[in-house]
């Protein structure tokens, strides 16, 4: 689970006590220390990115669309390599279902957007006072696609589509879901390596930092070990939640200052990435003193929650299908009912990937079938209003056979780090 996170141009520069059946193929992940040195993969390659291009130009194709509008952000890095931040001043791509892409960005700005350029693309510049759009209307009728559908990436500002419409006057604007999110919902090899380093990386600044924790310590303090430590290792744009005691029970935590006490449940919900691709991780425990017989008892919910999950994560289901199983868990435990509380206030997870949520999610009613090449967190935390609160956030890919840790779940309260799937 992630609170708003970071800028594109801060990402460039800067459980369980059983096995079932279907849980058994991930055995092997038994608990493993973590590694000293971690293994930083290569960024994603010019040849991985025009696959990429080939691959949305087919889904094109095949959905009847001429081309798509992707501006800065996640997908402009996924489909160009151009890492860019979003302002009234519009950096995009436009890509055609022919030919290559060009990439639209202020005249001032060209030098510095080409420094990230990873594929073949012409830089269309405009300067001030021309309306950036008229540039990619005049792209698109050079092209001969003015009368054909513009594909919209689904997170596009309104005030590009709107400008879009007055210099296309009669384009027809559709959604490239199809395109853009049928391709970035399924990871492949390199893209899982990245991720796996993220996690690792992560994995070892939570271990390195819960054994330097000791009551009086702040919430301040703890993010900062946490980002030094991830740093350190090689991870960037580091992040933390830190949450002590009652602050638990409050899934994205409180603005108020915290100070660690004798006896309190520590929450940390952190992350970092690898060459633009996201780790996730929650880890719940007690410092200064043994977990009482609650803070046990949540802990082993929580963890048996994730498990139910992970059995839930069946090729060709809907994804809505797990958080259906692990509420349904929950409210004959006495939680809920649904979204209430003492119990799950949100969603059982999050696609992940280049970023930290991403679509699809694991949530109720999402029809979307599970596939290989998803990823996802797993992180159906229980929350005691005033009192406190356990997450364990553990994030997969799905496979043939069902799901694959990234980082595998800790099984106790007393030993509450869990493990890095790699060297399982």
């Amino acid at each position: 689970m992630r609170v708003k996170r970071r800028t594109m141009l801060q990402g460039a520069m800067a459980g369980m006590a059983t096995m079932s059946t279907s849980s058994a193929l991930f055995a092997r992940e038994a608990k493993q220390p973590l590694a000293g040195d971690i293994p930083i993969p290569p960024p994603i390659t010019t040849a991985e990115r025009l696959d990429r291009l080939d691959r949305a130009r087919e889904r094109m194709a095949k959905n009847g669309i001429g081309a798509i509008l992707v501006e800065a952000g996640a997908s402009l890095d996924y489909y160009t390599g151009v890492r860019w931040w979003r302002s009234e001043r519009l950096t995009g791509a436009i890509i055609p279902v022919e030919g290559d892409p060009v990439i639209v960005t202020p005249f001032f700005e060209k030098p510095s957007v080409e420094e990230s350029l990873a594929i073949p693309a012409r830089v269309l510049t405009w300067h001030e006072h021309v309306e950036p759009l008229s540039l990619v209307a005049e792209f698109l009728r050079h092209r001969g696609l003015e009368k054909e559908p513009v594909g919209i990436e689904e997170s596009t500002r309104f005030f590009i589509v709107d400008k879009l419409r007055e210099a296309l006057p009669g384009a027809r604007i559709v959604s490239a879901n199809p395109v853009v999110r049928a391709g970035r919902m399924i990871k492949t090899k390199p893209e899982l390596d990245l991720m796996q380093a993220a996690s690792d990386i992560t994995l070892a600044a939570i271990a390195e930092v819960h054994d330097a924790l000791k009551p009086g310590m702040t919430d301040g303090e703890v993010k900062a070990l946490l980002s030094a430590a991830m740093v350190k290792r090689g991870g960037a744009s580091p992040w933390a939640l830190v949450l002590f005691g009652p602050a638990a029970a409050l899934p994205h935590g409180t603005g108020r200052p915290q100070t660690l006490e004798k006896g309190q449940v520590v929450l940390i919900d952190t992350g970092c990435s690898v060459h633009g691709y996201q780790a996730d991780i929650s880890r719940t425990f007690v410092v200064g003193a043994a977990p009482s017989a609650d803070q046990r008892r949540v802990f082993d919910q929580v963890a048996r929650g994730q498990e139910i999950a992970r059995e839930a994560c069946i090729p060709g289901n809907p994804a809505g299908s797990v958080d259906d199983a692990v509420r349904s868990a929950y409210e004959s435990w006495g939680y809920g009912p649904g979204y209430a509380l003492p119990g799950l206030s949100h969603r059982t997870g999050h696609g992940i990937g280049m970023e930290g949520h991403e679509p699809i999610n694991l949530v109720r009613g999402e029809e979307t079938p599970l596939a290989p090449g998803m990823c996802f967190s797993n992180e159906p935390g229980i929350y005691l209003p005033g009192r406190f609160g356990v997450r364990l956030e553990d994030c997969f890919t799905m496979t043939e056979e069902g799901p694959r840790w990234f980082s595998v779940p800790p099984k106790s309260i007393d030993d509450p780090i869990g493990s890095s799937a790699r060297l399982a």
